[in-house]
C-alpha cells in the first residue's frame, strides 16, 4: 500500500511531467519559420503564398519513419557545426519530408514505395543566402533555393503516424479536386515540434504546391 506522503510525491512528479509536456514543445518550437501570406482559408485548409526560401536537403533511402529520423540527424549535425566554417546555424521549423519518387495521384498515397526514399529538409534562416551559407561537410546534403510558390496546406494535431497523415492528405486532395486546383504530384509533410511534445499540441501539415 502506498503511503500518503509517497502518493503526494508521485502525484507532484506526474503533474510536473504533464506540465512539461504542455510547455516544452511550444517553447522549443518558437523558432523562425518560412514567411508566407494567407490568401484564403477553408476550415483547417489554407491557401498560402510563400516567399523564396533556402533549404538544406538530404535524400534518404529508407522507409518514411526511418528516413525522417536519419535525415534529421544528418541535417542537425550540419547546423550544429558539421560545415566548412564550423558555424552554428540557428534551428528553424518545420522539418519537411517529401517522397523522392513522383507517383501519379490517381490514388492518394502517403507511404510511397519505401525503396525510392525520402527527401528531408530544414529551412535555413532568412539571414543567409546561397552565397554565404556554410558548405556542409556531408556531401549528401545539398543547399538549394526554393522560389516563391503557392501552396494548399491542411493543418492537424497528433502524431505523425501514417494513418493520421494519410487521413489529412486525402482531405486536402479531395478539396483541391473539388475546387479544380492543378497541383504537383508529391505532397510535402511538415512537422513543427520536437518528439517529446504532447500529441494534442503538435503542429503538423500536409502541403501541396498549386500550379494554376
Amino acid at each position: 500500500m502506498i503511503k500518503k506522503g509517497n502518493l503526494y510525491i508521485f502525484l507532484s512528479i506526474l503533474i510536473i511531467i504533464v506540465l512539461a509536456g504542455f510547455s516544452l514543445g511550444p517553447i522549443m518550437s518558437k523558432v523562425e519559420t518560412p514567411k508566407f501570406k494567407i490568401l484564403s482559408t477553408f476550415n483547417n485548409i489554407e491557401i498560402r503564398a510563400y516567399k523564396p526560401m533556402l533549404i538544406a536537403e538530404i535524400d534518404v533511402r529508407e522507409t518514411r519513419r526511418e528516413a525522417i529520423s536519419q535525415g534529421f540527424r544528418s541535417l542537425a549535425d550540419f547546423i550544429f557545426g558539421d560545415n566548412i566554417r564550423n558555424d552554428k546555424i540557428k534551428m528553424t521549423a518545420p522539418v519537411v519530408q517529401q517522397s523522392s519518387e513522383k507517383i501519379k495521384m490517381t490514388a492518394p498515397v502517403v507511404q510511397q514505395s519505401s525503396s525510392q526514399g525520402w527527401k528531408v529538409s530544414f529551412v535555413m534562416p532568412s539571414s543567409y543566402t546561397i552565397h554565404d551559407i556554410p558548405k556542409p561537410l556531408n556531401n549528401e546534403i545539398i543547399i538549394k533555393e526554393i522560389p516563391a510558390r503557392k501552396m494548399a496546406v491542411i493543418k492537424f494535431n497528433g502524431r505523425n503516424e501514417e494513418d493520421n497523415i494519410s487521413k489529412y492528405e486525402n482531405k486536402l486532395l479531395k478539396f483541391m479536386e473539388q475546387n479544380n486546383f492543378v497541383h504537383e504530384e508529391n505532397p510535402e509533410y511538415a512537422f513543427y515540434n520536437p518528439p517529446w511534445t504532447l500529441p494534442v499540441l503538435r503542429r503538423n501539415e500536409v502541403m501541396i504546391e498549386i500550379k494554376n
